[in-house]
């Protein structure tokens, strides 16, 4: 029997499932490789930022695409570095009721929560398509002097949100298989 908080993979039925197991090494894959564009796009607003200073105040230029720039790489870290942020337990929250409950009532709890969490990412991730998809397919852009087409921007939506989905059902699996106890917080990639 397995002891209070802990799961057993041997009580699972499909916890030795080598599909499962791809599928959760994969999502993590594209978690960690989302966590890197994230970087990557916060280390460029910081650049130009820095560029748009120099070029504003010792060159006494304008700054015609920069805070556009840095606005949509912020935006586009948010979204893309998301499932990073949940595979790697990174985000915040409060496990006072978990804390108080069984081991069977933890672990309906965290399902839920999962579940609940898998649906809001997934239809934020569907209308995210679709407005993408009318900002492509109408070529909308910025109605600045820049002009950027807004699809770029916009993919960040359905792209962070899809990978947001795709990692909660990894930890749904995960949670069904036994691979990860309810609430187990603060767990890093493996």
């Amino acid at each position: 029997m397995a002891q209070r908080g802990h799961t057993r993979e041997a009580d699972h039925p499909i916890s030795r499932n080598a599909a499962v197991d791809r599928f959760i090494s994969a999502v993590a894959w594209l978690s960690q490789l989302g966590g890197t564009v994230a970087v990557g796009l916060l280390l460029a607003a910081v650049l130009v930022i820095c560029q748009m200073v120099f070029v504003r105040y010792v060159l006494k230029g304008s700054a015609i695409w920069q805070h556009e720039f840095v606005t949509f790489s912020l935006i586009g870290a948010t979204f893309i570095g998301a499932p990073y942020v949940l595979l790697t337990r990174g985000h915040v929250y409060v496990d006072l009721v978990p804390h108080y409950l069984g081991r069977r009532a933890r672990f309906v709890l965290a399902l839920l929560a999962g579940l609940i969490s898998l649906a809001f990412c997934a239809t934020v991730a569907g209308y995210g398509f679709a407005f993408w998809y009318q900002a492509w397919s109408n070529d909308w852009h910025a109605e600045t002097v820049w002009r950027p087409p807004l699809w770029i921007p916009y993919f960040a939506v359905p792209l962070g949100m899809g990978l947001l989905a795709l990692q909660s059902l990894a930890g749904i699996l995960a949670l069904l298989t036994g691979r990860e106890a309810p609430f187990a917080g603060g767990a890093g990639p493996t």
